[in-house]
């Protein structure tokens, strides 16, 4: 089993590239080398240089592989539909010019489904001509990813966007030619949506290309639950725990990765609030011990 271990610029709070609250991409790339990892996601576009000649002399200098880089824009808004396109063509492209293979399609954050995060039975449901509409604009991005810059395109099922829940992220993946589009499969949304993940990946390993590493606090997770908390203040909660210290089940995670030879990156997000003033190198680190500790 070959398996590498990147981290995302996620784990340092950065959800949006002119966020304020932002630390400096080179500190990022610093900390992401000192804590042990070997590459890096390239954060949502624009936060990283996207002069492919600044970014690459920086990853020479840290070390570090640029692994892959995040659609993360509204898919579930047909008026939105431009940003999603100028997110998609500029991340494309940025991930080419890097060598990079991942490309990670995520629906955003809706008003609509961020009160009922991690509670399925309660979320709103799209008619099936809204579906319809979702479903073709992500296949119409995946396909640009796939067959244009010749990318490895994921869905990433995300808490309070409109593929959140396992039913729907399977019926995607079952409207979608697996051709173009496969799965980025992160182990915390997952558990956090109320789903099995190890029972996931045993059934769709052979459709996953890509992982995400991200564990759930389960007494974060049961409160949050209890109280209806939304998506942004169970953030501010910490639901997102270092790796080992949650409810994932990472060693049996590493056995089904080993008994079906998956090879490739495997990254590490820990979303967390840039407000609390986390302790991001500590953190990164700490993971990176933990994930050592288990094989990988």
């Amino acid at each position: 089993m070959t398996i590498q271990i990147g981290n995302a610029p996620c784990s340092w709070g950065v959800e949006f590239p002119n966020d304020p609250r932002n630390p400096a991409w080179r500190t990022v790339l610093q900390q992401c080398a000192d804590a042990g990892y070997t590459g890096i996601e390239l954060g949502p576009v624009g936060f990283m240089p996207e002069d492919p000649a600044i970014l690459a002399e920086a990853l020479d200098e840290h070390g570090l592989e640029l692994i892959g880089g995040v659609v993360f824009r509204a898919f579930h808004d047909a008026a939105q539909w431009d940003d999603v396109m100028d997110g998609a063509v500029r991340t494309c492209k940025a991930l080419v010019a890097h060598g990079a293979k991942h490309l990670v399609l995520i629906d955003s954050i809706s008003p609509r489904r961020a009160p009922t995060a991690g509670r399925a039975d309660e979320a709103e449901q799209m008619d099936q001509a809204e579906w319809s509409a979702f479903r073709d604009r992500i296949a119409t991005v995946a396909k640009l990813g796939a067959e244009e810059y010749g990318l490895t395109v994921g869905m990433h099922a995300h808490a309070a966007g409109f593929i959140d829940f396992e039913p729907e992220l399977e019926r995607l993946l079952d409207e979608v030619d697996d051709k173009i589009l496969k799965i980025c499969f992160d182990t915390g949304h997952h558990s956090y949506a109320g789903f099995d993940p190890v029972a996931f990946m045993k059934r769709h390993i052979d459709r996953i290309s890509y992982m995400h590493f991200k564990d759930i606090d389960p007494k974060v997770k049961a409160d949050v639950i209890a109280s209806r908390t939304g998506f942004y203040d169970a953030c501010g909660q910490g639901i997102f725990c270092n790796l080992g210290q949650g409810d994932v089940d990472f060693p049996a995670v590493r056995q089904i990765l080993l008994d079906n030879g998956f090879e490739g990156w495997c990254t590490v997000e820990q979303d967390c609030d840039p407000l609390l003033d986390p302790d991001t190198l500590g953190d990164a680190t700490a993971n990176r011990t933990y994930l050592k500790s288990i094989g990988f």
